[in-house]
């Protein structure tokens, strides 16, 4: 759909790894949305007959010792814990400061002969750190990076979940285009699109219910550890393609904590952005966005507490988080103006756990995550440098005025046996939407830098309304998720079911055209060349403006509607320990997706059985987890969020009126305004959006399928020494199956002809319909007797290629664990990916409606449209790790090295550059009259940022407080991130074409003062 926007000895190894994989429950359990572990051991049969853990928390549980003195702990909240070895009632060995990882086993073993002799009254001798303990979990089968809060604490990162995310290997920043529901940037993982990762806070989904732009996160001194799974995760989780970024928020003790931490970024630090320059025509070399004066300052406090209010049973933690950012930023030639800009983004989380009983926990969840955003609007003259008038607020709802949500969850564990566990949660994210209302009267100018200056004394004449769009103040969203999980242990297997359901409700949403319900668009074309279509007759025409090729255009959009969702899973997984070196894990998913419209009519259902298989193994080569070989594959499913229903299955409003004009107001209306012959004899909507409601049986094809995916791993860990380790991965995976809207209405009527149906009984044909791309669809079409014709349309009907989006990955890793003294990994990906669809949105061209891209809507759109894809990184290399220099002095250091994104280079359509069929102008893959496919272009340039920090905490105060200084882009090292896209044709080039859209961001310095107690 042509959618344009504006806007790791104390224990031996053999000894204590073995166990990993010689225990059917030790590896067995599946860690719903992770948000605990597991602690299990072996001690010489007979040397203990249970063991007891008690954690800083209160949690105790106590298990007996096997036969064979293997035992295990499940779904453990994490903490520190004291794992006891009991005998005949009494204590003969301990083992303290153990730390769980979430999602992941650690192992307490106890040696015969110590626990035999040991001496009961002095159990504390002997402390099992994390850096004691075997780096290679090899009753894990994932791919999972996991970030602790000790390690947030030395590394030098961007206060983001995303930042934490891209120390994940295969992930990669995405589009600058894309930001989340608080403005925070967004990342692709192995290849997949932004909107298709999955986001957690103690295991309530917080993803962008509206489009799947991210998610809500915590406070960045809340996050207790962040898990990102880059695939092969289990049949619990589900409705992602991408991956999981999970968070899991710190929790009160049996001792009382509190501090608080400010950061503050001067403005005087940041290096200048790069100017932007115009690339083509007869601008070339001249400046199009001067950036030089685009700086922020910013300013973030934070502090928490946390502690007993009953110990050993009632805990409390609160944190609260506040970020304040200044600046201003000066728009292009195009339309120069000078925006003031204020952001504060306020996070608050609370969490109240209550240990009932040792069987039986409940954890309570309060998140807030919020941007508000305020703008002020000034003219600018490029000509002086100078900032002019005031003209107005900032309300285009890119960013909203405010945004963000609210999450409330309760989760209860029974361990109601050794062997049977219950967990269940529910929550609730009420998500706020709001963007002020325009107060101008005035239509907006959209592109007002093609207009014919010959009309404006030379320059560009724009007025006090920025914004073409404007959205409903009251919109509101309501995602409520509930999940029940039940793990049960026999033998060698660990049997685990659950349902995850989850509701939204999306109200007040959609956006209109500001100012008096329409705005003026202006363009410049081949004279003599149709401005859509290439015949009268084609349902979709404009004819030629003459003249010198100038016209405008009157935009009028409408998308408004109160929609929801529903999607629910089942799954159940064994984790079967096969023998003392294999695991297995098979697991099978089922997940049904409806969508309704906005008079509650399923226009999506998608509920026959949706089976999602899940197959992983690893293997103990030695059988002391000095080496792992892992594999697995798994089948993911993806739904589609609520905003699709806007434009697909509602009544929206999208339509040009063409005219060319002989003069220019002062407030840069068109005068002398003389319609351009269309098919319509009027307006024009490519789309067939003329505010119709939409019957649902006609918004999607009858056969149609939820998007899903296929992913393959096969991988290696393996010890180096006792502290290093390294390995290699091999990731392949290809999208089966996506869902995208046609709008070539033309050629499913052509199809009806030739069928031999009568074309006077042919009924209106819809614009665009959800379907299966590069498959065989079937579309309900209206005819004139209150009816439908069922029509079947493959390939060869539409024209269209096949769909394809492959990425093939392959990893490289050294690992130091830290160790007191120093921590460092290594990474090294190659990828590929490529194929004719990025997925869900575009990154190129800047769309954000959800399954409703210009890809697929006709043929001439898909021609050479295969190519390397927009999240194609070929090369990362990343580089992270802390060093103590001193006992007061502590560095640590990240780099991401990176190969840049494909370039594209889009214009009109063949050698002869038409604007054919729907007439979406330079949107083809075409440039200059020659094939142009994704990538041909060339690659945006090579990124190399580099971040350092030291921080002092002196001894003489206790080493509670902290001075921190942090430099971002160390080497200051700038570099275009994309470009705009848009060639133009050869006679008429885009003056954009080739401009920068995005830099890496300059170097600047972060300073902090920290005190914890």
């Amino acid at each position: 759909m042509n959618s344009r926007h504006y806007r790791a000895a104390s224990l031996g190894r053999r000894t204590a790894l073995a166990l990993a994989i010689s225990l059917g429950t030790v590896s067995g359990a599946v860690f719903a949305q992770s948000t605990s572990g597991r602690i299990f051991g072996q001690t010489a049969a007979g040397a203990g007959d249970s063991v007891t853990v008690t954690s800083d928390t209160g949690v105790s549980r106590t298990v007996n010792v096997g036969a064979d003195g293997r035992y295990v702990v499940d779904q453990l909240p994490l903490g520190n814990y004291k794992v006891t070895l009991n005998k005949g009632g009494a204590a003969v060995d301990s083992r303290a400061n153990v730390t769980l990882r979430v999602g992941a086993g650690t192992d307490v073993s106890f040696g015969g002969a110590t626990a035999a002799t040991a001496d009961t009254s002095n159990l504390e001798g002997v402390t099992v750190s994390a850096n004691a303990l075997p780096s290679i979990d090899v009753s894990t089968v994932d791919s999972r990076t996991v970030i602790t809060s000790e390690q947030l604490s030395k590394l030098p990162l961007a206060r983001t979940a995303e930042a934490i995310a891209l120390l994940a290997p295969g992930a990669v920043a995405g589009s600058s285009f894309f930001v989340g529901p608080t403005g925070n940037p967004l990342v692709s993982i192995a290849g997949s699109a932004v909107t298709e990762n999955a986001y957690y806070i103690n295991g309530f989904n917080t993803t962008d219910p509206l489009s799947g732009f991210g998610g809500i996160t915590l406070p960045y001194g809340a996050i207790d550890q962040q898990e990102v799974l880059a695939g092969g995760y289990g049949a619990a989780y589900g409705r992602s393609s991408g991956g999981v970024i999970s968070q899991v928020g710190k929790r009160g003790t049996n001792e009382w904590h509190f501090g608080g931490q400010v950061l503050w970024e001067p403005k005087g630090t940041k290096a200048d952005p790069i100017n932007y320059y115009s690339q083509i025509g007869a601008n070339a070399g001249r400046i199009y966005d001067r950036n030089r004066d685009d700086k922020f300052w910013r300013t973030t406090y934070s502090a928490y507490a946390g502690g007993p209010l009953i110990k050993d049973t009632l805990y409390v933690f609160l944190a609260a988080e506040q970020e304040r950012r200044e600046g201003s930023v000066t728009t292009s030639t195009a339309s120069p103006f000078v925006y003031k800009q204020t952001y504060t983004n306020p996070k608050y989380y609370a969490k109240v756990d209550w240990n009932i009983t040792d069987s039986n926990i409940l954890e309570l969840t309060g998140a807030s995550n919020k941007q508000n955003y305020d703008a002020s609007i000034y003219d600018y003259d490029y000509a002086t440098g100078q900032r002019g008038d005031f003209t107005g607020k900032d309300t285009a709802g890119a960013p909203q005025n405010k945004s963000g949500a609210d999450v409330y969850s309760a989760k209860f564990t029974s361990y109601i046996t050794d062997d049977l566990t219950l967990t269940a949660l529910y929550g609730k994210m009420k998500g706020t939407y709001y963007t002020a209302t325009a107060d101008s009267t005035l239509p907006s100018i959209l592109q007002a830098n093609q207009q014919n200056t010959g009309l404006t004394g030379g320059g560009f004449i724009t007025n006090s309304n920025p914004s073409a769009q404007i959205a409903d103040p009251k919109h509101k969203s309501t995602n409520t998720n509930l999940r029940v999980d039940l793990s049960y242990h026999i033998g060698d297997h660990t049997i685990t079911a659950g349902i995850d359901n989850q509701k939204v409700l999306d109200k007040n949403d959609g956006i209109t055209t500001s100012g008096p319900g329409y705005a003026w668009e202006y363009w410049q074309t081949d004279a003599g060349t149709p401005i859509i279509g290439t015949s009268p007759t084609d349902a979709a025409y404009v004819a030629p403006p003459g003249g010198d090729g100038y016209y405008v255009a009157r935009y009028v959009y409408s998308t408004q509607a109160s929609v929801r969702t529903t999607q629910r899973a089942q799954y159940i997984e064994d984790a079967w320990q096969v023998s003392d070196r294999w695991l297995l894990k098979l697991g099978l998913r089922n997940d049904q997706f409806t969508n309704y419209n906005q008079n509650g009519q399923a226009y999506l259902r998608l509920t026959t059985p949706q089976w999602a298989p899940r197959l992983g193994a690893t293997w103990d080569v030695n059988g002391d987890s000095s080496l792992k070989i892992y594999a697995n594959a798994g089948r993911y499913f993806l739904a589609l969020p609520a905003s699709v229903a806007l434009r697909s299955a509602g009544a929206s409003l999208y339509t040009r009126e063409y005219f060319t004009y002989t003069g220019i107001n002062p407030d840069g209306t068109p005068t002398g305004l003389t319609p351009i012959f269309s098919s319509t004899g009027g307006p024009i909507s490519a789309n067939r959006e003329y505010g119709i409601p939409r019957d649902p049986k006609t918004a999607a094809a009858t056969n149609i399928k939820s998007q899903y995916q296929d992913e393959f791993i096969l991988g290696f860990d393996a010890a180096l020494t006792d502290k290093w380790t390294y390995g290699a991965k091999a990731t392949v995976r290809k999208l089966r199956n996506a869902i995208d809207d046609v709008g070539d209405a033309g050629a499913i009527e052509a199809k009806m002809i030739r069928s031999g149906i009568d074309p006077d009984t042919i009924g209106d044909i819809q614009g665009s319909y959800l379907f299966n791309p590069g498959r065989a669809n079937t579309f309900l079409v209206p005819n004139t007797n209150g009816g439908f014709y069922s029509v079947d349309m493959n390939n060869k009907d539409f024209g269209f290629p096949h769909s394809k989006r492959n990425y093939y990955g392959l990893e490289l890793y050294l690992d130091h664990a830290w160790d007191g003294k120093y921590q460092v990994r290594f990474d090294y990906v190659y990828s590929k990916s490529y194929g004719n669809s990025e997925g869900q949105v575009r990154s190129d061209i800047r769309q954000d409606t959800v399954s409703a891209t210009v890809d697929w809507d006709y043929a001439e759109v898909m021609q050479y449209a295969n190519g390397e894809l927009a999240n194609s990184r070929k090369h990362q290399f990343k580089i992270y790790g802390s060093y103590q220099l001193a006992p007061e002095w502590l560095v640590s250091a990240n780099a991401n090295i990176a190969s840049g994104a494909p370039k594209s280079c889009l214009g009109f359509y063949g050698p002869g550059q038409t604007n054919p069929n729907l007439g979406y102008g330079s949107y083809y893959h075409w440039c200059e009259g020659q094939p142009s496919p994704p990538g041909e272009a060339g690659h945006n340039p090579w990124t190399y940022i580099v971040t350092g920090s030291i921080e002092y905490r002196p001894t003489w105060a206790d080493s509670k407080l902290g001075f921190n200084l942090t430099v971002f882009n160390l080497f200051d090292s700038r570099k275009e991130t994309q470009i705009y896209p848009i060639r133009g044709s050869t006679a008429k080039p885009n003056p954009r074409y080739g401009v920068p859209l995005y830099q890496t961001t300059p170097r600047y310095a972060r300073v902090g003062i920290t005190y914890d107690f």
